[in-house]
């Protein structure tokens, strides 16, 4: 029987190989979609105001309910995924935010349109929260974060796909924003890729099915296509005697008590503030530099200009999570964050302005594909999901606030004053990692739970040990 030591050393000895580039490709298809359609109301809200007549009060409900959805999908799919499987749950949440995204596009009323984005928003979390900690438990541990870099970075390309699909289907009729919802609705076509992918074993392992466990470890092994008698011999560390019995059941309320309480506590608070952050920067730039005296056309440029530094943003994790794992470039991102966002808001210069915002989109950027690995690694096998849906979920249902924060702070205080408050969201970010984050980052997820130390696999030659 395959212990959870050797489980862990069979998974983290493989090199780079066809099935890490599968679990790549078939993760980073769906994010496409994922991140596409994350912003695809923004594009076709103003044809809603044009053709269904929508208020701005309108809009903002419907924007409200699909925060709301993101909380529900995120600790509903977390629980899920904890309890059908990874696999299973990737699959049935891909279903789900497609098919609710295709029914965007046959409402036309704000109660109706406020479902639909409601289940879309479920969906879109629920495959989130399942496809991060699929990768996660599957990825050999001097992997895990470059691996999830790479997923955000090639998701990412879906925001300006689903941008210009909309700029090009939209101006053609009073009815074809209904076709930028149908677009979104292709997400489908990572149904097959996901269909290869085996079950994560660590999942099966915990749910008292080592013997499935160990055929899946076999597959991912033939899949990547490596001679066994080439790889680092395994650990012979016993099995960890703190660990749970398999088939044994740790409740959801142990996310609440103890070390593990103080993590979900720590990631809730850091997910709250950056999601505040973020959306402050983010969704009120073009309005803030309107206001602030720029003209339309040259505030939308500036903001485009800027969220060009997203996709390399995302790839600079790649080099960074692995070498020096992710506590501190998370910390040093979000301060770097922080000061960018604060000379945008005290800069008038049109250079320096794209200059901070592009370094703003960058650095946020590579901080979320730190942050997506770092958070399922905090949690057990079995709350892993729970545990990570819990604190993406809450982030999410912060931001339904956080444009009634940011239209006080500007009606009060003014422009600037709003890049205050962006800063010191990220700020508390920072704080909160650099004082009460664990370290992770080339080690056992088994490691990282208080459970007895097991020895990290060699990395191969090819790959330089992290930090």
């Amino acid at each position: 029987m395959t212990s959870p030591v050797e489980l862990s050393d069979r998974l983290d000895r493989l090199p780079m190989g066809r099935f890490h580039r599968r679990v790549l490709v078939a993760l980073a298809v769906a994010f496409v979609f994922e991140f596409g359609d994350l912003n695809t109301f923004a594009y076709v809200a103003p044809a809603l105001q044009q053709h269904l007549h929508l208020t701005v009060a309108d809009i903002a409900f419907v924007t409200s309910a699909s925060f709301l959805g993101m909380f529900l999908g995120a600790v509903g799919g977390g629980r899920f995924a904890d309890a059908v499987g990874r696999r299973r749950a990737l699959f049935l949440s891909v279903i789900f935010f497609s098919a609710s995204s295709l029914l965007n596009a046959l409402v036309s009323t704000v109660p109706a349109l406020a479902v639909a984005r409601l289940l879309t928003g479920i969906g879109l979390s629920a495959m989130a929260v399942a496809a991060t900690a699929y990768l996660c438990e599957v990825m050999p541990a001097r992997l895990r974060g470059r691996m999830q870099s790479a997923v955000m970075a090639i998701g990412l390309v879906g925001i300006p796909v689903m941008s210009f699909a909309a700029r090009a289907i939209i101006p053609l009729g009073p009815d074809t924003w209904r076709w930028v919802f149908v677009f979104g609705a292709l997400g489908l076509l990572a149904l097959p890729l996901i269909a290869r992918l085996p079950e994560s074993p660590r999942w099966l392992h915990r749910h008292g099915r080592p013997e499935q466990a160990a055929v899946a470890l076999d597959r991912i092994e033939k899949v990547t296509a490596v001679d066994p008698g080439a790889l680092p011999a395994l650990s012979q560390v016993p099995p960890c005697a703190s660990h749970p019995p398999n088939g044994s059941r740790v409740g959801y309320r142990a996310l609440f008590r103890g070390p593990l309480g103080r993590r979900t506590l720590m990631l809730a608070v850091v997910w709250v503030f950056q999601t505040l952050g973020f959306y402050g920067f983010v969704a009120w730039v073009p309005t803030l530099l309107a206001a602030h005296g720029f003209d339309l056309v040259h505030s939308l440029t500036f903001s485009a200009l800027t969220t060009l530094g997203a996709v390399p943003g995302a790839l600079l994790a790649w080099p960074l999570s692995d070498r020096f794992g992710r506590k501190t470039p998370i910390a040093l991102m979000a301060v770097g964050i922080a000061a960018c966002g604060l000379a945008y808001g005290l800069t008038f210069d049109p250079v320096a302005i794209v200059v901070f915002g592009f370094l703003v989109n960058a650095l946020m950027q590579t901080f979320a594909a730190l942050l997506y690995a770092y958070t399922p690694e905090l949690f057990p096998t079995e709350l892993r999901s729970s545990g990570n849906g819990l604190v993406y979920g809450v982030g999410r249902l912060s931001n339904i606030l956080g444009p009634m924060i940011v239209a006080a702070v500007f009606g009060t205080f003014g422009y600037s004053p709003v890049f205050v408050y962006v800063a010191g969201c990220w700020a508390v970010v920072a704080l909160a990692i650099a004082l009460f984050g664990p370290r992770t980052g080339n080690q056992q997820l088994e490691n990282l739970h208080g459970t007895e130390p097991v020895p990290p696999s060699p990395p191969t030659a090819a790959t330089p040990a992290a930090g």
